[in-house]
């Protein structure tokens, strides 16, 4: 039993999955970036990627199901050769998709098209801006990053995105501490990316870091593992537990593996059934009541507000 599950336990709580409204197709670990904060690990030299038999075989449950979120992240989805053609057939199948951007990935050469074709399809943006302070920015992300994101969000802002077409940011932690009130920082980015940038944008999201891959890394090598796990676990919320993201989202690996969440995916906690899950295995009428893998990062979601793919839960 891990230190999450003693916690639920000693509050009387349990999880378990309710009906699907989020399909979460990571398409690989390949990113134009290698972020310190990055759970997913990616970064431009990771092969990983959607092959297109894969893609298709996802594109089809898509078709068939048609799951009311779909939401494309990676590493930068839009490396992703299938890219175009997930956002396409979630369209047609009536689904609104969410594409996960780093934004730096719009001022790539050869991506000049990317702003025109999302909103075209009215493809939600959830963007990762981890502070509205270069020095911060660079820290996390690297040098010339900021700078790169505002003229992204200029680019977007000119599309429609920020008023008529969704333009929300992420915000992460630089450290070993929890986000602030979300409502509040949400304040505070508006003001100054306004104020200084002409940005608009229509919400903010606190996401905590995951004690995984590279953030676990630095813990480690900072002496702060176990400070940080403390901190989570002592500010557990089971009022948080209402909403987790996992009772609602069903996670797709690139080769079509099934897990609960995002994080859990890069842990490798697949789903089974006697033997591992793919997507093509399951229909969404099977996954109600189906048990939730958990471990010791799942603290992170339920610590303080709570954290998930969109941001507080309280």
């Amino acid at each position: 039993m891990n230190r999450f599950e003693e916690i639920l336990i000693d509050h009387d709580v349990s999880i378990e999955r309710g009906n699907l409204q989020t399909l979460q197709v990571n398409v690989g670990r390949k990113c134009n970036q290698a972020c310190r904060h990055c759970h997913v690990d990616a970064a431009p030299w990771r092969p990983e990627t959607l092959q297109e038999s894969t893609a298709s075989k996802i594109g089809d449950w898509i078709s068939q199901h048609k799951p009311k979120i779909v939401d494309i992240t990676g590493g930068a989805p839009e490396l992703s050769a299938y890219f175009r053609v997930l956002v396409e057939t979630s369209k047609s199948a009536g689904c609104h998709v969410i594409d996960r951007s780093n934004l730096t990935i719009i001022e790539e050469p050869g991506f000049e098209w990317l702003p025109e074709f999302l909103a075209q399809h009215n493809v939600e943006i959830i963007a990762s801006l981890p502070c509205y302070r270069p020095q911060n920015v660079a820290r996390q992300r690297g040098n010339g990053v900021f700078e790169k994101c505002i003229c992204a969000l200029r680019r977007l802002n000119g599309l429609g995105y920020g008023r008529c077409l969704a333009l929300n940011l992420a915000y992460n932690p630089p450290g070993a501490t929890l986000p602030p009130p979300q409502q509040v920082l949400e304040a505070e980015y508006r003001n100054v990316l306004h104020r200084d940038f002409g940005i608009t944008f229509n919400r903010l999201y606190t996401i905590t870091n995951q004690p995984i891959a590279r953030f676990a890394e630095d813990l480690r090598a900072q002496g702060k593992w176990d400070e940080y796990m403390n901190l989570l676990a002592t500010s557990f919320n089971s009022n948080t537990t209402d909403s987790l993201m996992c009772k609602s989202t069903l996670s797709v690996g690139y080769q079509g593996e099934l897990y609960d969440c995002d994080f859990n995916q890069m842990l490798s906690l697949q789903l089974t059934d006697g033997e591992p899950l793919y997507l093509w295995d399951v229909s969404p009428e099977r996954l109600p009541g189906y048990e939730i893998q958990t471990g010791n990062h799942c603290l992170a979601c339920t610590a303080g507000s709570g954290s998930s793919c969109g941001g507080e839960l309280t």
